[in-house]
């Protein structure tokens, strides 16, 4: 999973292999506030199937824990999610 901050949308799509790559506008925030991590996982809900979603979560969760930046991979249970900035 991609999370890659700076676009000019919002979304959550599949790559060509499958992959779910999140999508935000705007800058990458430094800490991950009650409101972002709801929107985030309102949006994600759309379509991650459940098993990814939770993941998604845990990870969300670790970046919250650990501060958000550019370059920054979180790995849970088998599952990366690796955040960019462009």
């Amino acid at each position: 999973m991609l999370f890659v901050h700076g676009g000019p949308t919002t979304a959550v799509v599949r790559n060509p292999a499958g992959d779910a790559v999140v999508l935000l506008s705007g800058e990458l925030p430094e800490v991950l506030t009650d409101e972002a991590l709801a929107e985030l996982l309102d949006l994600a809900a759309a379509i991650l199937k459940a098993d990814e979603l939770e993941l998604f979560h845990a990870c969300l969760r670790t970046l919250r824990r650990n501060g958000m930046r550019a370059g920054r991979r979180i790995e849970i249970d088998g599952a990366v999610l690796t955040v960019y900035e462009g």
